[in-house]
């Protein structure tokens, strides 16, 4: 739907649980634009090493990719705090309210559902990884692990935020998609 959705960031109100769950969806947020940064700055030094130096470069372009896609993954539930995933709101919007309350319960569990089960095989994957030492198949032959945890992580964040806004919707602390009643 073309437009600008009425929806704003989740809200917290005086709830403990809503503020610290918040909280680590903000933090993992910079942590997320900060390996974007990272990247970014790697590749610029890539590029003045492989053309300037005439030098070769071995990590650079293993490092970027994991760093874009941990930043992809850990910076999910700053993205849902912020409700910026892409969000078909025509049936919503034209739901009266109490329709409306029990199609986001439907739909939080739903997600919660399909990201439990997202996190269950991230962290499966991820212990295959740690337990089993594997490693890449590259000159830098980096520990894969390492990149690997940020499946687990970023779905664990983004379940805890989803569990959040099925919170805030049940308490009341919030609308139902964020939109207020007409």
């Amino acid at each position: 739907m073309a437009g600008h959705s009425s929806a704003v960031a989740s809200h917290t109100g005086n709830n403990l649980f809503l503020r610290v769950v918040a909280a680590l969806s903000t933090l993992a947020g910079w942590c997320s634009a900060g390996m974007i940064v990272a990247a970014v700055a790697i590749t610029c030094q890539m590029i003045f090493v492989r053309f300037v130096l005439n030098g070769s470069t071995v990590w650079q372009t293993e490092a970027v990719i994991y760093l874009v896609i941990a930043a992809t993954l850990v910076g999910l539930p700053y993205v849902q705090r912020l409700r910026g995933h892409v969000n078909v709101d025509l049936i919503p919007i034209s739901l009266p309210p109490r329709p409306r309350f029990y199609m986001a319960i439907m739909t939080s569990l739903l997600s919660i559902t399909i990201v439990a089960i997202m996190l269950f095989y991230g962290f499966e994957y991820w212990h295959f990884a740690w337990d089993r030492g594997w490693k890449s198949d590259t000159v830098w032959g980096v520990r894969l692990w390492i990149p690997y945890l940020a499946i687990p992580v970023g779905f664990g964040l983004l379940l805890l935020q989803l569990i959040a806004d099925l919170v805030a919707v049940l308490l009341g602390i919030d609308k139902p998609f964020g939109l207020e009643d007409i």
